[in-house]
């Protein structure tokens, strides 16, 4: 933007007051992220700070080019957010402003004390979906059968535990139907909240009736329903978390998205995380790592798989989910391998929705897609291994 990157220039007009707003309104503004749920919170009331201080300066700085340019910067700013002319506005003063309910301000109140630049928060992801596929907060992908209930997250400020049931008659193949959520209580930003969804009982609030935690004014955790029974978001702002919870068929999937931390804010008792260390090695189906598994000595003859129990082949899975999903990344190949398994189309959108899920909530762009590894004993992005009809039938054998 012109009225920011006119920084420099502002230093020639020493009565006009100028370059202090804009300098305040990048320091306020400079740490936000546009995934969270409060940014535009957050923006408007810098770009009220910014407007207040341009107004306090307009008549020193009538004859500035830097001033006026930084005016209708800020009008055209405040009609793209919809930001409101009066209400709460951005204070320099960190101490005196300091919101110990809301995450992102935090790095700012440790650099006022310190007197020192801090890097921003890092933020981790974690998903499951499908029967079911786990990405880790350190971004490996399993597929595993967990059957049960099993902890996804479990530490100081949070709970996360997921119920598994069978999803095939005679297979290992299992699927969420059960989610919970248990909010631990936090200073005064919120008492515990415990929230459970189940399959076709996916509620908008908590199990105590409410639908936020704490003051409900500065709504430092609050739920809001996307979809009706199907889709619904968890913010929690005093931790900067936020959870997504969808149901696709009969089975749920969810996705949460969290501050490095607080996700190791555990102790040792509490190490069976799914999201932090993944399956255990008993419970993975790709015990190497990879999709589709090789299972070596269980070759099923070349046409057994023409006409699978699903009713699915492998073109026809491959054409399903290349119509929600034109990369062929890891996620693709979960479609894939749930179709065969299930036969269930629902599985499709699961994949798709969670793929959606990263790109809201992943922080790092580069790393949304995740692509099966090459090596001896797997397979690359471009590999005939994937394409190969007889090996698809060996996925099958894995869960049979």
């Amino acid at each position: 933007l012109l009225f920011i990157s006119c920084l420099g220039d502002c230093k020639l007009h020493t009565s006009c007051g100028i370059q202090k707003c804009t300098t305040d309104f990048v320091s306020f503004t400079s740490h936000l992220n546009t995934a969270l749920e409060d940014f535009d919170l957050e923006f408007c009331k810098a770009l009220r700070a910014y407007s207040v201080c341009t107004y306090r300066n307009s008549k020193v700085c009538r004859g500035n080019l830097v001033y006026h340019s930084a005016v209708l910067g800020i009008s055209d700013l405040m009609t793209q957010r919809n930001c409101t002319k009066t209400g709460p506005t951005s204070s320099t003063n960190s101490e005196m402003t300091q919101d110990p309910c809301n995450y992102s301000g935090h790095t700012e109140a440790r650099e006022h004390q310190r007197g020192e630049k801090t890097p921003p928060p890092t933020y981790l992801f974690c998903g499951l979906f499908g029967d079911p596929h786990l990405r880790t907060f350190k971004d490996r992908f399993q597929t595993c059968k967990v059957e049960g209930a099993w902890p996804l997250i479990d530490n100081k400020y949070l709970s996360v535990q997921v119920t598994n049931v069978p999803v095939v008659p005679g297979s290992s193949a299992t699927a969420t139907n059960k989610i919970t959520i248990i909010f631990k209580s936090y200073q005064d930003c919120t008492d515990q909240k415990v929230y459970q969804a189940m399959t076709d009982d996916l509620p908008a609030a908590f199990v105590d009736g409410t639908t936020s935690g704490g003051d409900e004014n500065t709504r430092s955790l609050h739920i809001v329903e996307k979809v009706n029974g199907k889709y619904i978001e968890m913010h929690a702002r005093y931790i900067g978390t936020t959870v997504y919870i969808r149901q696709l068929g009969h089975y749920l999937t969810l996705a949460i998205r969290m501050p490095q931390e607080l996700v190791m804010a555990f102790e040792e008792s509490q190490d069976l995380q799914l999201c932090v260390n993944g399956c255990p090695s008993t419970e993975r189906i790709d015990p190497s790592g990879h999709l589709p598994l090789p299972v070596m000595g269980k070759l099923l003859p070349w046409g057994a798989a023409s006409h699978p129990q699903s009713g699915y082949t492998l073109e026809t899975a491959t054409t399903k989910c290349h119509e929600k999903m034109l990369v062929k990344d890891i996620y693709f190949y979960s479609c894939v391998f749930d179709l065969l398994t299930t036969g269930d189309d629902n599985f499709t959108a699961a994949a798709h929705s969670a793929l959606q899920d990263v790109e809201a909530l992943h922080p790092s762009k580069e790393h949304w897609h995740i692509f099966p590894r090459s090596g001896d004993d797997g397979v690359g992005r471009d590999s005939k291994f994937f394409v190969s009809l007889g090996l698809l039938c060996l996925i099958l054998v894995a869960y049979l």
